[in-house]
């Protein structure tokens, strides 16, 4: 993302996402595999190119869970700077859920407590927040590309799929629901905005925010789930780098929608990105 900061916020000048898949091939064993660190090293070239034509004077770069985990971090780091030329700073998973929060909040008055969600390959973060402050947080390293590897999966999906993977998430994130008091769930852009252009048949509106009700929500969601891989292969509103793992993203969405009995889905398509530009300032 691209950005020309001011002294009360910023407007946006460029932005797009290149899925490179880095926790594939390594991140249940704690490892970057190589062919990842190259596909990523290519799309910050790539990057930096795009920032040296709009003659950017200040480029940050931050990794999360699949790095800040890896044990041969530093290699990828060090790979990064000597072919790309730029630092990496590996940030924590609370200061992730942190920049998410301050992202969301540019755009969202929480008029009433929301848990926000933001699904990554790596982790997930939960943040339980109102207008003044985050009330409960956690990053869980519950990411749709650890999921995906950890088990094999029909294709479609069948019931004991998704029973597996409700029970991976109910066991890894044990505890943290129990005070969490709200039927509002904010989705952080990524996969909810691809979730609304299946359910809207278009792309999502740039910088608004959209809610939706409940049960349109939890159809797509169930259309997606229990869809083939060549039907998410041939669809175009999903963007590539989700077409593999879209359903355990779903399955992780209705999961907690009828945990917490949530009645309104609002997307934000601000999250962590936004929140550096906002904490900068």
């Amino acid at each position: 993302m691209i950005v020309d900061s001011k002294q009360n916020g910023f407007d946006r000048i460029y932005g797009n996402k290149i899925g490179v898949g880095l926790g594939l091939g390594g991140i249940n064993e704690s490892l970057i595999a190589e062919d990842a660190m190259y596909r990523g090293i290519e799309a910050l070239k790539e990057f930096v190119g795009i920032c040296n034509e709009h003659q950017v004077e200040k480029i940050k770069a931050f990794a999360t869970s699949a790095v800040r985990d890896a044990a041969n971090q530093n290699d990828f780091l060090q790979l990064i700077e000597k072919e790309v030329g730029i630092e990496v700073e590996v940030i924590s998973g609370q200061k992730e859920a942190d920049l998410i929060y301050k992202g969301v909040k540019i755009g969202y008055d929480f008029s009433h407590p929301a848990l926000i969600m933001d699904i990554g390959g790596g982790s997930t973060e939960f943040i339980f927040a109102d207008s003044t402050k985050v009330i409960k947080s956690h990053s869980f390293n519950i990411g749709t590309a650890r999921i995906y590897q950890l088990f094999e999966f029909n294709d479609p999906y069948n019931d004991d799929d998704v029973q597996k993977v409700i029970a991976y998430l109910e066991s890894n994130t044990k505890g943290f629901f129990e005070e969490v008091n709200t039927d509002v769930l904010i989705g952080a852009s990524g996969s909810f905005e691809t979730f609304y252009a299946i359910l809207n048949k278009r792309e999502y509106p740039e910088n608004e925010f959209e809610d939706l009700p409940a049960d349109k929500v939890l159809t797509i969601l169930d259309e997606v789930i229990y869809s083939s891989l060549e039907e998410r292969m041939k669809n175009p509103l999903i963007i590539p780098i989700r077409k593999k793992m879209a359903p355990i993203a779903a399955i992780k969405i209705k999961w907690l929608m009828k945990k917490l009995n949530i009645k309104t889905l609002t997307i934000s398509p601000y999250a962590m990105k936004e929140g550096v530009i906002q904490s900068m300032n």
